[in-house]
């Protein structure tokens, strides 16, 4: 009891304060009370019961239960818990904006093969050790573009990476200022209070300096990962000039420390990414774990409800609580006790009773309870409900009735290819059944139900996959109402047979399978050499019929497509283009 008693504690103290009300609520009670004594001095004591209002033992009993009730509400608000239980830890949700300088300066070699190659290296590792967290990519030189806004799926983001490089910017230069109030804008947009943003550049400057510390007041932390070396390298800017770049370590560790960040270098591991905190959460956020459970405190609030509803009890009219009480115990005589009734459940539609029937056709035709099946469809009008009843009564031998329930399935939906195909194949063994009801030549057909089964889309066990209700047939939780398996197109019902027999026919039928796959595969290729060996000689063919001026034609077009540049960035490229122009037109 100690134990229990020390490990007591309150989830949510705060909803102890509503207990102050209760001082006030005796206060307002004895007001009352002294305003019922004034009339005592003047009115005589004879009159006194006749013009007031008796009962005030029953008043205060009333009171005390109120009070009572009132406590026992607050304690479960505060949500006491005396014992912990298991429960997944959260993930990082902290989004990343990646801003990434693509500059003509990136094309320096002070890092080989180059600072653009290792930082491609550098941002595929993020990307895929990422634990959590939507991620976004930046782009930035003269102005800053979105390269893929902040998702879930950093393997999507990934695919942008090789399309990457100085030549997709519209406008050349170093803005670092302008990438981080973009990305401030990014996160803004998806609606995150807090996020981080990393710069992978070579130096900030003031402009930048200033949009850190703007984005760390509104909640964002700015970072930078530094690219380069110290004694750099020349590179090639946009105009044709050769230029020196210097990493430029105390810039970027000013702009870090103005965003509330950190700073480090590219490293040939990962040691930068975990010192920057881009792989394993903050340690804000160092509850966050993959695939992890932890122990969290369970609210046991809910135990205080049974004795609050019994005090509820008080509050009815005279005799009410007798009424409620009897009212709960005779709703269980009237709740339905068959299964058939329990379908007329109150709260259901007609659609989602015959969705809970069709179920339970369904388990019990795959059982091999086909009368079950059978009644569990019978009474549901549609073309489906029909169909599977007639599969039911074939694999009971009532083949007259079978064909009578396929025609009312045909009725209803007169293109229905797997009832059609059913009704011929119970016809045919109605004509071969003898008088004594028993099915002889069980196998004389099978080369017939192998053809009619690839016409139905049978499996090779015989069965074709579950039918599925139209639309309006479903429940509101959206899922489908199934129907059991159907009598496959030749199938025949059949007379029980041993596990022995069973499973003899299985492996002949798996045994047959596997050979007719491998018929199939290597008929395929073999389609697939004569195809190809065709469209040789159909080429070769043309060309020896094709004249002087097709052939020059030909030969030009096939020239000028092995001159066409492979250039993946070229999409990004034209987006970038139109967007810069649409900023230059609106004056951004």
């Amino acid at each position: 009891m100690s134990g229990w008693m020390g490990s007591l504690h309150l989830l949510r103290p705060h909803w102890l304060w509503a207990l102050l009300a209760l001082p006030a609520l005796w206060a307002l009670w004895r007001m009352r009370r002294r305003n019922d004594n004034v009339w005592k001095g003047v009115v005589d004591a004879h009159l006194l019961p006749h013009l007031l209002e008796q009962g005030g033992k029953a008043v205060r009993g009333a009171l005390w239960i109120g009070a009572l009730g009132y406590v026992i509400a607050i304690l479960a608000l505060a949500g006491p818990s005396w014992r912990q239980g298991e429960q997944p830890l959260w993930q990082s949700h902290s989004p990343l904006v990646i801003a990434l300088d693509l500059s003509s300066s990136i094309a320096a070699s002070d890092l080989p093969p180059s600072r653009l190659l290792q930082a491609r290296a550098k941002l595929a590792t993020l990307l895929r050790e990422r634990a959590g967290g939507q991620v976004a990519l930046v782009a930035y030189a003269g102005e800053a573009f979105t390269v893929a806004p902040l998702t879930d799926d950093a393997a999507n983001v990934a695919l942008f990476l090789d399309a990457l490089e100085p030549d997709v910017m519209p406008v050349d230069g170093q803005q670092p200022g302008k990438a981080i109030a973009w990305s401030v804008r990014l996160l803004q947009q998806a609606g995150f209070e807090r996020g981080d943003i990393v710069l992978v550049t070579d130096h900030a400057d003031a402009a930048a300096n200033r949009a850190a510390a703007e984005a760390l007041r509104q909640g964002y932390r700015v970072s930078a990962l530094g690219l380069g070396t110290a004694a750099g390298a020349p590179y090639r800017t946009a105009e044709g000039r050769i230029a020196q770049a210097r990493l430029q370590a105390g810039t970027l560790r000013a702009l870090s420390a103005a965003g509330g960040g950190r700073y480090q270098t590219i490293a040939t591991n990962d040691s930068d990414l975990r010192a920057l905190e881009l792989l394993a959460p903050r340690e804000t956020d160092a509850s966050a774990a993959r695939g992890k459970k932890g122990l969290a405190w369970q609210d046991e609030g809910y135990w205080l409800l049974p004795p609050l509803m019994l005090l509820a009890l008080f509050a009815f009219r005279r005799g009410g609580a007798f009424a409620a009480v009897a009212l709960c115990l005779c709703l269980p005589l009237a709740m339905p006790t068959t299964a058939q009734a329990a379908e007329k459940q109150w709260w259901q539609r007609t659609d989602q009773q015959e969705h809970a029937r069709i179920e339970r056709g369904a388990d019990a035709y795959r059982k091999g309870d086909y009368a079950a099946a059978e009644q569990a469809f019978t009474g549901i009008d549609s073309a489906d409900a029909w169909y599977n009843q007639a599969n039911a009564l074939a694999k009971q031998g009532k083949y007259d009735e079978a064909i009578a329930a396929y025609d009312q399935a045909l009725k209803r939906q007169p293109k229905m290819e797997d009832a059609i195909e059913n009704r011929k194949v119970v016809d045919a063994a109605r004509k071969r059944k003898p008088q004594g009801g028993q099915n002889q030549n069980r196998n004389q057909g099978q080369g017939k139900q192998k053809d009619q089964q690839q016409k139905s889309g049978q499996t090779g066990d015989g069965k074709t996959e579950p039918k599925q209700q139209s639309s309006d047939a479903q429940d509101k939780a959206g899922n489908p109402q199934q129907t059991p398996p159907k009598t496959g197109a030749g199938q025949t019902p059949e007379q029980p047979r041993t596990p022995q027999q069973q499973a003899a026919d299985a492996k002949a039928q798996q045994a047959a399978d596997a050979a007719q796959r491998q018929r199939m595969r290597q008929a395929m290729a073999q389609a697939g050499k004569q195809s190809a060996q065709a469209g040789k000689d159909d080429a070769q063919a043309a060309r020896a019929t094709e004249t002087p001026e097709q052939r020059e034609r030909r030969q030009a077009v096939e020239a000028w497509l092995r001159r066409v540049p492979d250039e993946p960035g070229g999409l990004l490229k034209t987006k970038f283009q139109l967007e810069y122009e649409r900023r230059q037109k609106e004056g951004q």
